[in-house]
């Protein structure tokens, strides 16, 4: 949960070594990603594990409510979201080297926010899941098309129409443009803390959604 991200940062740092400002365009972007992405995987299995092997219907047997249950699993998962992001941001901005236009706090807490999207996502999503793999699956699903909108290919007022209106609604959107908010300019926006408001949003929304859709066992 903490290597991989690191060492992903790091790769990234070496493939663009050499390459002018080149890990300062794309690093911050990234970092908030690679957490996300590895929290999804990371809560959508764990929380699919715990259905199979009947740990979940043993625990609503007791006075125990699913948005107890939710709630308490994306507050330890929160913990090692935070902590997660918070190393690999020290590592990117540290050892490998990132320089931002803003203060690189700001890009650690847009990389805190993905990774508890992640967890929220991961929560709600693996209950529809029934099998490991199938809860992997979602990630091609849900997250590579946020990465074609998000604004890191191709800026999100140059998508078609259509597409930049689906944008509009996706949370990696509002990260992407919080990170690169940070990037082009030393000065704080409201628009800022506006992206970051909508991202918990999402990750409330996408919690009581869990909370909702979560089955006692998989069977």
């Amino acid at each position: 949960m903490i290597v991989a991200p690191v060492a992903l940062m790091g790769l990234l740092a070496w493939i663009l070594y050499g390459e002018g400002n080149g890990f300062d365009r794309f690093g911050p972007v990234y970092l908030g990603v690679f957490p996300l992405v590895i929290m999804f995987l990371v809560t959508s299995v764990a929380t699919l594990r715990e259905r199979t092997r009947g740990t979940l219907e043993r625990l609503l047997t007791m006075p125990l409510a699913k948005p107890d249950f939710v709630f308490g699993y994306a507050l330890a998962f929160g913990v090692f979201a935070i902590l997660q992001a918070a190393i690999v941001s020290g590592f990117s901005f540290g050892l490998f080297g990132m320089q931002v236009a803003g203060s690189a706090w700001l890009v650690g807490v847009v990389a805190v926010a993905d990774a508890l999207l992640g967890t929220a996502l991961g929560l709600f999503l693996s209950s529809f899941a029934t099998t490991e793999f199938q809860a992997v699956q979602f990630m091609p699903i849900v997250l590579i098309p946020q990465l074609f909108l998000s604004g890191i290919l191709v800026p999100r007022d140059q998508l078609p129409t259509l597409l930049h209106w689906i944008s509009n609604v996706l949370p990696m959107s509002y990260a992407v443009d919080a990170t690169q908010r940070v990037m082009v300019s030393a000065q704080v926006v409201a628009e800022f803390w506006w992206d970051i408001a909508i991202i918990g949003v999402w990750v409330v929304a996408a919690l009581l959604l869990g909370a909702g859709t979560l089955r006692r066992r998989t069977p």
